[in-house]
């Protein structure tokens, strides 16, 4: 088992914190916690060498009949980093571990035969975890239904399943729809449900993008505070997707090499379409980034041009964009009932204000960097203005359609 002196892997993790551009706050509170914890704990056992079958000890002392308090977290943390500069020479962020969904008995092992054919097609990681998600609430409904074996499922546990569902109706049925094709298929279910499907259809609700007025996105823009560090890169991530349109997960993963600044000039490849797009860099997009850079920017050698606002910094994530666009947009005082309000109803925005303008379709969806200029469509929806020209005017009807075999169609 690998084991090093414990005081010299404490002065190697300080290292690495100091190299990390961790704050001397939190370089102290690690100190204290090591000389008040681990430390101790060795010395009262005649121990020097640390090894992680000690680290493992140290944290049963954190339990308190089965609860961790705050403090004991902060202790198990100081063992989880010394834990990772001994295996790895590197200390990795506070992570949290994932839901896994098992699929437990024999109805979870059949489901699971899907899930295994679906990693077989390479199928993305994430179209596997929503299947196995699924799939585990799926089996958790047909327990409670007293349902154990695959023979004995009917319809009737089908739709009282999909209907009960509060969100995601359409995927769902979709899984389940390859779930019982894949059964008989593999002559894993002898019945086949095909013709159920057929009939059993969720329609997808009738999207309307949600979207803010010119003075709204001025009004979220503006009420950014941009005296920290942080709030610096906020307001830069907030005007590239108001006044460029640019997802999150491209604002995340915008890099130096993306922006011509001679030119005033950003181009980058979609992650989502992985189409090229060049857009202007504006005046007030450029100059929020600079003063990101010059006054805020964590110093680092990463290309990324947005990074994590805590030691050990790392490139921003889709995750970290979204959570600060939402939080401006609820916090600037803007209405927000019943609307989605995150990065993509900026950039819904700015289609919006796009077609007020009468922009024509093929130029918004080359400005958002669409595949198609049938994805471009959608937000017809949104011009209210252009759709009222379109109304045509009811005739009237006369008094006699209403009374026809006596009004007993209309009484």
């Amino acid at each position: 088992m690998k084991e090093i002196e414990i005081q010299n892997l404490i002065e190697r993790c300080i290292t690495f914190f100091q190299e990390s551009n961790y704050t001397q706050h939190r370089i102290g509170v690690y100190k204290t916690l090591w000389k008040n914890g681990i430390v101790p704990f060795m010395e009262a056992r005649g121990l020097r060498m640390y090894n992680q079958s000690i680290g493992a000890m140290f944290i049963e002392t954190c339990h308190y009949n089965g609860k961790v308090r705050h403090q004991e977290r902060e202790k198990i943390r100081s063992i989880q980093v010394l834990d990772d500069m001994l295996m790895t020479g590197v200390i990795r962020k506070r992570c949290f571990t994932p839901v896994f969904h098992r699929l437990d008995g024999e109805l979870g092992q059949d489901m699971e035969k899907l899930v295994h054919h679906l990693v077989n097609l390479r199928r993305s990681a994430v179209t596997i975890n929503d299947y196995r998600l699924y799939l585990s609430e799926f089996l958790y409904h047909l327990e409670k239904e007293g349902v154990h074996h695959k023979e004995e499922i009917a319809e009737k546990h089908i739709i009282s399943f999909v209907l009960a569902h509060p969100t995601n109706k359409v995927n769902i049925v979709s899984a389940l729809r390859v779930l019982f094709r894949f059964w008989h298929e593999e002559h894993i279910l002898e019945r086949d449900f095909s013709l159920f499907f057929e009939a059993f259809r969720v329609k997808h609700p009738e999207r309307v993008p949600s979207f803010f007025s010119k003075n709204e996105i001025l009004k979220i823009e503006n009420s950014v505070s941009r005296s920290s560090a942080v709030g610096k890169r906020n307001y830069a991530m907030t005007l590239l997707a108001s006044r460029l349109g640019l997802r999150a997960s491209d604002i995340a993963n915008l890099q130096f090499g993306d922006i011509d600044w001679d030119n005033s000039l950003i181009t980058l490849t979609m992650k989502k379409t992985q189409k090229v797009i060049q857009l202007p860099l504006l005046t007030e997009v450029g100059n929020a980034i600079i003063d990101y850079l010059k006054n805020g920017r964590p110093k680092s050698n990463l290309k990324s041009v947005f990074l994590s606002s805590r030691a050990p910094y790392t490139g921003a994530t889709k995750a970290c964009v979204c959570a600060a666009i939402n939080g401006i947009i609820v916090r600037s005082g803007v209405d927000i009932n019943l609307k989605h309000h995150g990065p993509h109803s900026l950039r819904h925005s700015l289609a919006s204000a796009m077609l007020q303008d009468e922009t024509s379709l093929p130029v918004i969806s080359e400005s958002l960097g669409h595949s198609h200029t049938d994805t471009t469509m959608m937000y017809l929806k949104i011009d209210i203005t252009s759709l009222m020209k379109c109304a045509l005017p009811v005739p009237s009807v006369s008094e006699g359609f209403y009374t026809q075999r006596g009004g007993a169609f209309y009484e």
